[in-house]
């Protein structure tokens, strides 16, 4: 438990006053102590980083060269680490890996995260790329546990009790769960599991997640606890989408050759935070209120939210991502406070679209990019018509009720994952478009819907 607790004098007349005996007080562990009994004086004050290593876990969930985006935001991010001080050896990345060297890229073996931005992409290790960028080896990662990796470099987040935990994810996301390269969703109810476990195991000081994803905050709303010092923040809440940015025909634009979207909203507002501030100066709150201004400040946005320990807020930056002076930065502008945005659902058709619109008149490349634009269009008519119709047998009505705030998504999670394999089962992959109806099956569950029910209803559909 963060804190530092009162003086011994103080300390035995709360003891005496709430009626603590001599005889209990030697039993009285500390992590027994309720909140109130401790004092949290000034920044950070139970926090240093002179003791412990820093460590980091980032994240790219997608593939595809329509989502560069979240590649660009990862590699970004390791940019930063380094620059802070962190060693690859404590620096795990997930990331398909398929846009550097993709043939789309008008740059080859350049990543760019911002219109006149560097490239992030050299030197970032591909600790698990490809087919083994899975939800499993994330999570085997997380605890540690290199017996039940399969592939990738090994690395695990190897992290004793006096080490600060940084881990960031970026990708498409929707109620109760974000993708994977490969493999299964990464489930709300799973990832804190781990993260509890993680816990359980002394394995870290204190740790920050930032989670960039459509609905993001339903992955910790009503689930990660507030005494495992883990302090998270997220895109959006339970119900919003979140935003690509930096987009073709938007303002500020990618440089010309570009046809997708180079970052997201919310990934590069505590990102670009970071390549300005001196993070030694600046508390986690500040560079919250600083994304939070940003992302929610444009004619779209949504809005950031915290989850988990709000004691740590007041840690400086530095204990999880370094010392990245800029204080002497020769780049001391402030970064664009409104930027034009796109729904990150819709950043793919935003790609094919200009793919369609570039290619020669009348050119096989033409009538290729108007047959996969076609095809997408299509499978999202479909998925809305196939979720609706289910809806509609089961339910009565297609419900995407909003549980009350602070609850989580759904009770029963091993219902809502085996509705979730179910519709994929008869009726196709949900695609990163169809995530944003789970809400949909976990009102199944909620409603007491029986897996037989689903089953006949999805059958029926497709």
């Amino acid at each position: 438990m963060r804190g530092q607790y009162c003086s011994s004098g103080l300390f035995l007349v709360l003891l005496t006053i709430f009626g603590v005996s001599s005889a209990q007080l030697s039993k009285l562990m500390p992590q027994e102590f309720p909140e109130d009994f401790i004092i949290h004086v000034g920044r950070g004050s139970s926090n240093s980083d002179t003791n412990g290593t820093r460590w980091a876990v980032l994240v790219a969930g997608s593939m595809g060269y329509g989502n560069y985006r979240h590649q660009a935001d990862v590699c970004h991010a390791y940019q930063i680490l380094k620059k802070g001080g962190l060693k690859d050896e404590n620096i795990i990345v997930f990331m398909y890996d398929d846009i550097a060297n993709n043939p789309e890229n008008p740059r080859p073996g350049v990543i760019i995260n911002k219109p006149d931005g560097e490239d992030v992409y050299h030197g970032v290790p591909k600790d698990y790329a490809g087919e083994n960028a899975t939800a499993a080896n994330l999570y085997a990662v997380i605890l540690g546990d290199k017996s039940n990796l399969s592939g990738g470099s090994g690395k695990v987040l190897n992290s004793g009790p006096n080490d600060n935990v940084f881990i960031y994810y970026t990708d498409h996301g929707g109620p109760g769960i974000i993708g994977m390269p490969e493999g299964d969703y990464v489930y709300a109810n799973d990832l804190v599991d781990v993260l509890i476990k993680k816990h359980e195991a002394n394995a870290y000081k204190n740790m920050v997640f930032y989670l960039e994803a459509c609905e993001s905050g339903s992955m910790f709303e009503g689930l990660l606890p507030t005494n495992i010092s883990i302090y998270a923040t997220t895109a959006s809440n339970a119900t919003e989408n979140s935003w690509g940015t930096y987009c073709p025909d938007m303002t500020p634009p990618p440089p010309p050759e570009y046809d997708t979207c180079l970052g997201d909203l919310y990934s590069i507002s505590w990102m670009e935070d970071c390549d300005l501030k001196d993070l030694r100066q600046e508390s986690l709150e500040e560079q919250y209120q600083s994304v939070k201004w940003r992302t929610v400040n444009n004619t779209y946005g949504s809005h950031v939210m915290q989850y988990g320990n709000m004691y740590q807020t007041s840690d400086l930056v530095s204990f999880y991502l370094g010392a990245n002076d800029n204080s002497s930065s020769i780049e001391s502008k402030s970064p664009e406070s409104i930027l034009e945005v796109v729904d990150n659902r819709d950043a793919d058709l935003l790609h094919l679209w200009h793919k369609f619109q570039r290619a020669p008149a009348g050119s096989e490349m033409k009538q290729e990019a108007k047959r996969v634009l076609d095809d997408e269009i299509s499978s999202r008519q479909r998925i809305d018509h196939n979720i609706n119709q289910i809806g509609q047998l089961v339910l009565g009505y297609s419900s995407n009720s909003v549980r009350p705030g602070g609850q989580a998504l759904v009770d029963d999670w091993d219902c809502f994952k085996t509705v979730v394999k179910t519709y994929e089962k008869h009726c196709g992959s949900l695609s990163n478009y169809g995530m944003k109806h789970t809400r949909v099956f976990a009102n199944m569950c909620n409603a007491g819907i029986s897996v037989e029910q689903v089953v006949a209803a999805s059958a029926r559909t497709c």
